[in-house]
């Protein structure tokens, strides 16, 4: 079970300031099951673990078998939650060199992204490789006109159809996407495609365990059951009290706010596993869209070790003092693999052959947390045992949950993102799209000045 530590706080913030936020928490947690609070139409997520039934499960795994059987690429065409989620789990799952493997080898179809970038040379190096290959894709849209995945989908469509026909496409595309409306849901009725829903009351960075997160991962070839089964139980230990002692996301959400409210405004997501370069990604996501409005929120960052600790390690070491750390730390590695010993010993290595890298890597760990914690950085650790599709079901909902509360104990509505729309109007209005000609005529006046 996941565990979080708070020891490395102690020195910043007293345990009278982050019980102080109690009774937020108190009120935040009950605003969630009770749907009382800023955004209450979007958490539906709160209940979807143990929601999940077993038709829906067994749907997207024989959807699954079907891709695997007939692609040797799936490519999932989103943007922010509609594809961090699911790459998030999956790059912390798959062998970390599995774009070196062949498809015999790796034995379930390489998953890649399309449509979370505008970047040409990215779409046209992505054609080149699915000149070659068989292939498959996935489309994740609530309403299909978000101009990423919209023009990514309308490129691999009209390539698809070329290679395979409009009939074999077909069979080759599964929309995400509303129960009803939108752009994408008539163009599936259109054209006939499979197609998976993403609930109304779930917004895309809470998606993970929906469909738009949960086919994916299934066609990589993980267990989906297991990762929900990690969020039932992370759902369940949550649920059962609001009290920052007994409840892991009240004390993270808690004390996050108090080291906040004391002039810590950025959090440095900290991981020593180069697979969970995306869950931070994930997470930095999760957070900054939640929080960061009307001038609050902390600033979501992330680092991963001991990499890092050779470019940034410096400033985290003595830079400003405005941050703290949160350590995602993993107790057992995979693989086993030991440091060998040599006679000439030229490398001065001999002192720990013999050891595994993970025992190196975990003491990497321990010494940087205490040197950054007498740099006056705090630092909080969160534990898992390995990583499993279970530990990343619990992950996923205690961020989820955690999230949620810090936000309305920050007095914010944590699931919409008014501030995403900014730069739309003005690429619209650049780009000349009908319904924005006063914009353009703006526009146009600023960028000549």
């Amino acid at each position: 079970m996941l565990k979080l530590s708070i020891e490395n706080i102690a020195g910043f913030v007293s345990s009278d300031e982050i019980s102080s936020f109690q009774k937020a928490i108190t009120n935040g947690q009950h605003a969630i099951f009770n749907k009382t609070g800023q955004g209450s139409d979007f958490l539906g997520w709160v209940n979807l673990p143990s929601e999940i039934d077993e038709d829906t499960i067994a749907d997207i795994e024989k959807t699954a078998s079907y891709i695997q059987a007939h692609a040797e690429i799936f490519v999932v065409i989103g943007i922010g939650g509609s594809y961090l989620g699911a790459r998030a789990v999956i790059e912390a799952l798959k062998h970390n060199f599995d774009f070196a493997q062949s498809h015999d080898e790796r034995q379930k179809p390489l998953v890649l992204y399309a449509g979370q970038n505008l970047s040409q040379d990215y779409l046209s190096d992505l054609l080149d490789i699915l000149n070659k290959r068989d292939y498959a894709l996935t489309v994740i849209s609530k309403s299909g006109t978000t101009t990423e995945p919209a023009v990514a989908f309308r490129i691999l469509r009209n390539h698809l159809e070329d290679k395979y026909g409009k009939d074999g496409a077909r069979r080759r595309i599964i929309a995400i996407t509303d129960k009803s409306e939108g752009a994408l849901k008539q163009l599936s009725l259109n054209e006939g495609y499979k197609t998976y829903v993403v609930p109304d009351d779930i917004g895309g960075r809470y998606s993970v365990l929906t469909p738009v997160g949960l086919l994916p991962i299934s066609v990589a070839g993980f267990d989906i059951r297991m990762l929900v089964k990690g969020a039932v139980d992370m759902q369940r230990k949550l649920a059962q009290s609001s009290s920052i002692n007994e409840n892991p996301a009240a004390m993270y959400a808690a004390a996050r706010n108090a080291l906040y409210q004391n002039g810590k405004v950025i959090e440095i997501m900290v991981n020593y596993q180069p697979n969970l370069c995306f869950f931070t990604e994930w997470w930095k996501q999760l957070y900054g869209e939640s929080e960061g409005k009307e001038g609050k929120g902390i600033f979501p960052a992330g680092v991963v070790n001991t990499t890092d600790l050779h470019s940034m390690g410096q400033y985290i070491q003595e830079g400003e003092r405005k941050i703290f750390e949160t350590v995602l730390s993993v107790e057992n590695p995979q693989k086993n693999l030991r440091i060998p010993s040599e006679t000439g010993n030229l490398d001065k290595l001999n002192f720990i052959a013999g050891k595994e890298i993970h025992f190196v890597n975990q003491m990497a760990e321990i010494a940087t947390t205490l040197a950054h914690v007498d740099g006056q950085v705090p630092n909080f650790r969160i534990s898992i045992p390995e990583v499993t599709e279970y530990s990343l079901g619990q992950l996923i909902y205690f961020y989820e949950f955690a999230c949620a509360l810090s936000g309305y104990t920050l007095g914010i509505n944590p699931f919409d993102q008014p501030g995403v729309e900014a730069y739309k109007k003005n690429m619209f209005a650049l780009l000349g799209k009908p319904g924005f000609e006063k914009e353009t005529e703006e526009i146009k006046k600023r960028i000549k000045e």
